[in-house]
């Protein structure tokens, strides 16, 4: 890259006035622009010594990451089901036991203007049946959203809407 290329260009000149020189001064503005940006980048590169590899920014650790985080406690679900997961979402990772599958069917449960976390809203009518001890508590952000939201199971509503989320909840079903 020439030395004179890397160089800030001045115009000499009187300003122009007007409406279509202002125009044109824009239009023009807007090509050097990004024209500088790879003129920078190039020179940037041409003053780095041979061989020279760029460096990378490190990945981001657990705690360093923003966007779908949810943290889920879950009492009563028997052994191996209850405990405190974490879990990330795009992409998957976490010590949730299935987190892609849980990321999953918290995408297909998300819907906008809709909260995926919402409760069952208090006219319901819902069957009276048990679906056991089991509660979860799912904090942490969502689609850009923060999360708080209680689970439990019962009646028919609240075990609908648990099962909805399996598995990122876990799986009460009489196979589990």
């Amino acid at each position: 890259m020439s030395p004179l290329l890397c160089r800030r260009a001045t115009r000499p000149g009187p300003p122009r006035r007007g409406i279509a020189p202002l125009a044109a001064s824009l239009t023009s503005l807007a090509s050097l622009a990004s024209l500088t940006s790879l003129t920078s980048l190039l020179c940037g590169l041409a003053a780095a010594p041979a061989g020279a590899v760029p460096a990378m920014p490190s990945p981001p650790l657990p705690e360093d990451r923003v966007g779908d985080h949810l943290t889920l406690v879950v009492h009563g679900a028997g052994a191996g089901r209850d405990g405190v997961r974490e879990l990330f979402c795009h992409p998957s990772a976490g010590d949730h036991p299935e987190p892609a599958a849980a990321c999953r069917v918290l995408d297909e449960n998300t819907r906008w203007g809709r909260d995926t976390f919402a409760p069952v809203p208090p006219d319901s009518v819902c069957t009276m049946i048990d679906g056991g001890p089991a509660t979860a508590h799912v904090t942490g952000y969502w689609a850009g959203r923060p999360v708080d939201a209680a689970f439990r199971r019962s009646d028919g509503c609240e075990i609908a809407r648990w099962d909805r989320l399996v598995p990122f909840l876990p799986d009460m079903g009489p196979d589990a």
